[in-house]
């Protein structure tokens, strides 16, 4: 999800993903220009999920360029689709900032690349290591805007404690999970925290379940959607938004999710009071920090389906960094890209988010936790989180507000996906 996430690792220690979190932290650090495009400090603005990684490749590549120098800040998700993307248009903007991969949101590589108002990257080596089946994450008409360190997986987070307390494992099956559910329920444990009041996270269970009800059965739904050929409606999107429903209907979430936040939520897992959350590996940090322990956590793939093997996951890249186009100091941006590039700053970067980096020399370091996912990525089991392939902004806000409205009991599955269709369609 390009652009489906983000916050910061602290936000005060409450590293999100994708959105939420009205805190920012700032750092700043004193020294000289490393370019002769001009003094003062590299301003940059990170997404909340970047934290442990940005502000440890700033640091480090401060310490070996005593004449760098920056100003570091996080925005929330909301802030940066609003207030960044219009400073970017008013060519305002910080000289190197947060980006999502792909296309389907304000701030996404695609929509700023079209604007021309990203820096071009491709003549920078690390651009011929990109995996081609992420190029459409990084590239646009064959040109590289955007550095991201590797992908993150979307998958549930639980508990061990509370699921202990319940005598349940991991379930490996829609059915199963559905009965793991139900006892935890009569244990009086939350099944599943659902924090719907921030809208980034109503897309997540969705995310979770179409890869087995979607793409598994038809994995070039994007093709035939770009081609006109398939829709939301007339798909698995609408199995999965029936389970979705089919969750909430069992009461199997916290109560009232639409006045719940994701800080919330996430404390309510980490405390044991409720067992598990639907989420993306990169804010396995801030529910970490809501726990007693941090291996108090697990993490692993939701079920979609009652067939193993159709239960894919959904792996996007994270969300990475690029230059203004219009940035007085892009010399300097580009040179610490190219630093951030470097193999092992890649693997430091994604192991201090918890995802798989984009490439390493050797094995790659990788969280313990996200071991039961690798299997799904070696055998081609995983898709790009679905608004990457959306060719609008307009689909993923108006996904947010219909599952909001589906929890509500506003609308129907067949509204819901009806209107993301007439989203769909509307010219990028």
């Amino acid at each position: 999800m390009a652009s489906v996430f983000e916050r910061p690792v602290s936000r005060r220690r409450l590293l999100q993903l994708a959105g939420g979190v009205t805190a920012a932290s700032t750092l700043a650090a004193c020294g000289g220009s490393s370019s002769g495009s001009g003094g003062g400090q590299l301003k940059v603005i990170g997404a909340g999920s970047q934290e442990a990684g940005l502000r440890k490749a700033l640091e480090e590549y401060k310490a070996k360029n005593a004449d760098f120098d920056f100003n570091l800040s996080f925005s929330p998700a909301d802030q940066l689709q609003t207030s960044l993307r219009a400073q970017l248009a008013a060519g305002n903007a910080p000289d190197l900032h947060a980006v999502y991969p792909g296309n389907g949101s304000a701030m996404s590589m695609v929509q700023l690349s079209k604007a021309k108002l990203l820096g071009d990257l491709s003549d920078q080596a690390w651009t011929q290591k990109i995996p081609t089946g992420f190029k459409g994450a990084y590239q646009q008409d064959g040109k590289t805007y955007i550095f991201s360190p590797g992908t993150s997986v979307l998958g549930a987070i639980y508990n061990k404690k509370a699921f202990a307390s319940a005598g349940v494992e991991p379930p490996t099956t829609w059915s199963e999970l559905l009965t793991v559910c139900e006892t935890l329920k009569k244990k009086g444990i939350v099944p599943l925290a659902l924090g719907a009041q921030t809208p980034w996270v109503t897309q997540l269970i969705n995310y979770a379940l179409v890869p087995g009800t979607v793409y598994a059965k038809q994995p070039d739904f994007d093709d035939k959607m770009a081609a006109g050929s398939a829709s939301f409606a007339g798909s698995g999107w609408a199995d999965a938004m029936n389970k979705y429903l089919e969750l909430q209907k069992r009461g199997y979430f916290n109560a009232n999710p639409n006045g719940t936040t994701y800080e919330q939520a996430t404390s309510m897992v980490g405390t044991g009071k409720a067992a598990m959350a639907v989420q993306v590996s990169a804010v396995l940090q801030a529910y970490r920090a809501a726990a007693p322990k941090p291996d108090d956590l697990g993490m692993f793939p939701f079920p979609a389906t009652d067939t193993v093997a159709d239960n894919w996951i959904p792996g996007g890249i994270v969300v990475g960094i690029s230059v203004s186009a219009k940035s007085k100091k892009a010399d300097q941006a580009r040179k610490f890209i190219e630093f951030c590039a470097q193999p092992d700053v890649v693997n430091a970067w994604a192991e201090a988010v918890a995802c798989v980096p984009l490439y390493s020399e050797g094995e790659a370091k990788v969280d313990p936790v996200l071991k039961p996912f690798l299997p799904y990525l070696a055998d081609n089991k995983a898709v790009p989180f679905m608004d990457q392939r959306w060719p609008n902004a307009e689909v993923q806000p108006t996904h947010f507000a219909v599952v909001q409205e589906l929890l509500g009991g506003k609308t129907t599955v067949d509204g819901a996906l009806k209107k993301m269709d007439e989203a769909y369609r509307k010219s990028a």
